[in-house]
């Protein structure tokens, strides 16, 4: 299986699977010399770990960090880190109904008709469980951004029909962790958790954006023309589980839009130069220009729900499947954390790239 790797020089390989042993990653490329703060590692997987809140799955794991190399004394080698987790809390047994049915809209039928085999226990290796291996390396590379003042604040700004629609600059980016969905206006997270609430108790799942910040980036970081910064950033979201759409900046919108109104005007003032508009997220001509990175990504309703659907079994015979287990009526509350952290892989792999394009 090809495709478990991401970056250049900050380079991570993720392993494990749902109901295996254990879900780790390689981080090679790592800058020796740093200290690893493990309570700030395993902070951030609390923030992505399961049953956190009564609008997560109740999958209950410690997930407390095992770090098998790369530090010494505390302080990265510069060798490759390797980091696991320990699989503690798995029901194998609820899976086993789905031994040979393929569930609607999971990657069972695309993993069996490519390599002949699969994992039904939560999917193997496709299970969102993996994402675990990425909050680690994420929260590795928030501690290198750390040192240059470079902060990444994800949001959930839509749960189904329910809209945040404050301006991303005015956001108060110190709320977001106020509430159990992570939307940081305290009245629409209610409606958003409401939704939720009552989609899970229909046994449905709904959809949602998370909405991210990028701040204090320097002018110069993407690598035209195919490593554009914003074409890397939307692979990394994109290879997260349930994402299904990306835009930065005006987006979309930008499509109905007039030059006139959607570029953005630059001005000098003390020996800098701005933009006066954002409508380019922070990126022109694949390279950042110093302004913030604002991008959203749309994350599909959980496939898995309780309400009966058509499917075929492995044989071909078509049938119902009710499904059962525990899952996440709504994945955007738990996807921030694993937003926020391949955005930091991302911005230190361009970080190392522009130091060995300015010699």
């Amino acid at each position: 299986m090809a495709g478990n790797t991401f970056g250049v020089l900050f380079k991570i390989t993720t392993f494990g699977e749902s109901h295996g042993p254990a879900i780790g990653v390689v981080i090679d490329g790592c800058p020796s010399g740093l200290i690893l703060d493990r309570d700030f590692i395993n902070a951030e997987l609390q923030r992505r770990k399961p049953g956190q809140s009564s609008i997560t799955t109740s999958r209950v794991e410690d997930e407390d960090i095992e770090i098998l190399s790369g530090v010494f004394e505390n302080k990265t080698t510069g060798a490759p880190l390797c980091i696991i987790v320990r699989n503690k809390d798995q029901r194998s047994q609820d899976y086993e109904h789905l031994k040979n049915v393929f569930r609607p809209s999971h990657a069972d039928y695309t993993y069996q008709a490519k390599y002949g085999i699969r994992d039904y226990r939560g999917g193997g290796r496709s299970s969102a469980r993996e994402t675990v291996a990425r909050v680690i390396a994420g929260a590795v590379a928030k501690i290198i951004l750390q040192h240059k003042s470079i902060t990444i604040n994800a949001y959930v700004s839509q749960v189904g029909n329910v809209m945040l629609n404050t301006p991303p600059e005015e956001i108060d980016l110190t709320l977001i962790e106020s509430n159990s969905v992570r939307c940081p206006e305290s009245m629409v997270a209610q409606e958003m958790i409401k939704l939720i609430e009552k989609t899970a108790e229909k046994g449905d799942s709904v959809g949602g954006v998370v909405s991210c910040m990028i701040k204090n980036l320097p002018v110069g970081l993407g690598e035209p023309v195919f490593d554009k910064f914003h074409a890397e950033l939307a692979k990394a979201m994109l290879s997260i589980n349930a994402c299904k759409g990306f835009e930065i900046g005006s987006g979309f919108a930008s499509a109905s839009s007039f030059g006139s109104k959607n570029n953005d005007a630059f001005y000098s003032e003390n020996n800098s130069i701005y933009t006066s508009t954002n409508n380019s997220g922070g990126v022109q001509g694949g390279i950042t220009n110093g302004e913030a990175i604002n991008f959203s990504c749309a994350f599909k309703p959980v496939s898995t729900i309780r309400i009966e659907q058509s499917t075929v079994s492995d044989s071909g015979e078509n049938i119902k499947l009710k499904a059962s287990g525990r899952h996440d009526p709504c994945v955007v509350p738990r996807a921030v954390p694993i937003v926020e952290a391949m955005a930091a892989i991302a911005v230190v792999d361009f970080i190392l790239r522009q130091k060995a394009v300015q010699l």
